[in-house]
């Protein structure tokens, strides 16, 4: 595959989806049981914000960059999403002050306590390089250089009934929404406990509302907590534009993830959006 996270870095998309991790994670780990974090599609793990890559796209900018502008230096964001928003800035303002976002598998690393367990799959070779190097040292940690669809079937359920798993593809394969078609309600099947967190990009507004309202109906036999969706939009659709809109999916989110989403997305949209942006936060399956 050719995509290349490096390009997009800390962009909108990424805050979105790395706020609500953060969030997730500090919401399971209120109880003290084990828990595990899987991490299909892992990245490299970090990325160098004054490389050639970064540089040419400056989408960081507009996303981190601004949020942590925004929310710590000029109090921009309401108080209540501003303290739900600040152990994800805590955690990428120290790589940030050296040219580096962390991706979702560092991220989470910052988080998981002791008794935890990471496993990163990452099939490209120099991606899956660099991931070992970042996740490097830490015992709690294991990258593998695998296929995320095989990883998804391979590591659930993990010996932890708790625990988290991310996936988050390239979506360069048209044949993407089809294979999470087949693969999240069959580890929804395999594991009901766990929670399930998918990455969406936006552009067809219709198509994606049908995939999401599709997922729901496959995974609402196993999905005792329901599944919910969050949408971050940070311009008006235009045809030939960047990408302005982008989702989340989750399914057995964590108990009160719908409530700190509500106060949190509207802040973001507000921030990010400089007066643009929308947001959604709805249940696609209410829990039971």
């Amino acid at each position: 595959m050719n995509y290349a996270h490096d390009f997009h870095a800390g962009n909108f998309a990424d805050v979105l989806k790395h706020v609500v991790l953060v969030r997730a994670l500090l919401l399971l780990a209120r109880k003290d049981a084990p828990l595990r974090f899987i991490d299909t599609h892992a990245g490299a793990g970090v990325y160098d914000l004054a490389g050639e890559r970064a540089e040419k796209t400056q989408e960081w900018r507009a996303g981190v960059g601004k949020l942590l502008d925004g929310a710590l230096t000029r109090d921009a964001m309401e108080p209540v999403a501003r303290a739900l928003v600040k152990p994800y800035l805590e955690i990428v303002a120290g790589p940030l002050g050296e040219a580096r976002y962390p991706g979702s598998p560092r991220i989470a690393a910052a988080l998981l306590r002791p008794q935890d367990r990471l496993v990163a799959c990452e099939l490209h070779p120099d991606a899956f390089a660099r991931l070992k190097a970042a996740l490097a040292g830490d015992s709690r940690a294991r990258p593998v250089e695998l296929d995320g669809y095989l990883g998804l079937k391979a590591f659930t359920p993990p010996p932890e009934r708790r625990g988290l798993v991310l996936i988050d593809p390239p979506f360069e394969d048209r044949e993407e929404f089809a294979r999470l078609s087949r693969a999240l309600p069959a580890a929804v099947r395999k594991w009901p406990t766990g929670v399930f967190m998918l990455w969406l990009p936006v552009k067809d507004p219709r198509a994606a509302q049908d995939f999401a309202r599709g997922l729901g109906e496959a995974t609402a036999p196993h999905a005792g907590r329901g599944a919910l969706r969050l949408d971050l939009e940070v311009a008006p659709p235009a045809p030939d534009a960047p990408l302005a809109r982008t989702a989340l999916i989750l399914v057995n989110p964590p108990f009160g993830l719908f409530e700190e989403a509500q106060a949190i997305l509207p802040e973001l949209a507000r921030v990010l959006g400089r007066g643009r942006g929308a947001h959604l936060v709805e249940w696609i399956v209410q829990p039971r």
